[in-house]
């Protein structure tokens, strides 16, 4: 992948505001769940900081809840859409334009340069994710209909996606393989790959607390 176009990309993070008992309750147990807000927090700041360091015209956060102080400057907040995790992707897409690239707060590994996509020759990219959903998705030309009524949370989730924008005629290009993180084992194992990121000193300090286990 080139990098230079990201300039006229609007990155969108879309995310939940990381609260107790609201986000990452799938790493509950063996993780309280004030210590899984606690991850969510440090992953959706290594996100934003992979965003912020991205080229961009814009930054948009979508979010489910209030901003709160691990929100850094650079960024305009627009609530989330209702309805399904479908209908807020759509939601988001419709709300920009030109060209953008949407991710979640699950990558916390995810480095600058994977943003920064180019769009000659291209009118999506797609990032997939290990357990079969997907990290990424860019639109040139957003358009909600791309993403609306995809089957959701499923390990099909991705293939479903790809089929769509593909049966749709549009030229894809893919973005490496990333691992979300949903549970415990994700968390270790995210935490390894990336061990310079807040993500993964808020895993170790916890770990720390604990004689070594979360």
């Amino acid at each position: 992948m080139r990098t230079g176009g990201g300039a006229r990309t609007t990155l969108l993070v879309i995310a939940k505001e990381p609260l107790p008992g609201r986000v990452k309750t799938r790493l509950v147990p063996p993780y309280t769940f004030e210590q899984a807000a606690m991850l969510a927090a440090a992953a959706l700041s290594d996100t934003l900081a992979a965003a912020l360091a991205a080229p961009a015209c814009r930054r948009v956060l979508v979010l489910e809840g209030r901003a709160g102080p691990w929100l850094p400057d650079g960024f305009e907040v627009i609530p989330q859409g209702g309805g399904g995790l479908d209908e807020r992707l759509a939601a988001a897409f419709a709300a920009v334009r030109g060209p953008a690239l949407l991710i979640g707060m699950d990558t916390p590994q995810v480095a600058p340069e994977l943003l920064a996509v180019e769009w000659d020759g291209v009118d999506a990219w797609f990032g997939p994710a290990v357990d079969g959903g997907f990290w990424a998705l860019g639109l040139r030309a957003p358009d909600p209909d791309l993403v609306r009524g995809v089957p959701v949370s499923r390990p099909d989730t991705g293939a479903a996606q790809l089929r769509r924008l593909r049966e749709a005629g549009l030229r894809v290009a893919e973005l490496p393989l990333l691992r979300d993180v949903d549970t415990a084992e994700d968390a270790a194992a995210v935490a390894a790959l990336a061990p310079g990121t807040r993500f993964a000193a808020c895993v170790g300090r916890i770990a720390a607390a604990h004689g070594g286990r979360p």
